[in-house]
């Protein structure tokens, strides 16, 4: 399959990706009107509405994971098939993760009490960084890979009290669960940055 074939089909996925974000109701871009790359406060109501915040780390993980996955379940396929296969999950995952019903099971946690969704234009970025780690998979020996994978979950655990982990456990374990309970008093109680004229704040985040 040519380059060009590829090229046609991730941006048909993005496409898809957008279309049905927009369906869903989910603006194009922050409702404040800007566009920033990076939103560097977990409650800030930009968050998840920009091109990067904290959560960007968690899809450049995704990248990671994608990439060994589909190394092992289909070897044979080229880079660039594998990579859009990977873009496939990633989009199915952004589309369903901005539905109304997971939308509401996010705002059971405590980081997450006033989320929204995604805007569309965050919801593609981060489609874009889950392709930059699969890139950076495929470029970096395993270990190496591993090991930038558990530094990136522990550095935002620390920085938000938040990772991809504790996102994948608030998402599937019932949220009565006793260490459940436990992980939302800990976010709950995480150091909130001084509040910045003009700003406004609001617990949004998932993922």
């Amino acid at each position: 399959m040519r380059i060009t074939h590829y090229l046609a089909a991730a941006t048909a996925l993005l496409a898809l990706q957008a279309a049905a974000l927009h369906i869903f109701g989910q603006p194009w871009i922050a409702a404040s009107g800007r566009i920033l790359l990076w939103v560097g406060d977990p409650l800030s109501a930009e968050t998840s509405q920009q091109l990067t915040d904290w959560y960007s780390f968690s899809h450049l993980i995704h990248g990671m994971i994608f990439f060994w996955l589909l190394r092992w379940l289909a070897p044979g396929w080229p880079l660039p098939a594998r990579l859009i296969a990977a873009m496939g999950i990633e989009i199915v995952w952004e589309i369903a993760e901005n539905s109304p019903a997971v939308i509401q099971h996010y705002r059971q946690q405590a980081l997450a009490v006033g989320y929204v969704g995604d805007s569309i234009l965050n919801s593609l970025s981060d489609t874009a960084m889950m392709a930059c780690g699969f890139w950076l998979a495929s470029r970096v020996r395993a270990p190496y890979v591993a090991a930038m994978a558990v530094a990136l979950e522990i550095f935002t655990a620390v920085m938000i009290r938040d990772n991809l982990s504790l996102n994948v456990i608030n998402l599937l374990a019932p949220s009565g669960w006793a260490p459940i309970r436990a992980i939302h008093d800990w976010q709950a109680h995480a150091p909130q940055p001084a509040p910045q004229a003009g700003r406004d704040r609001l617990s949004v985040r998932s993922r």
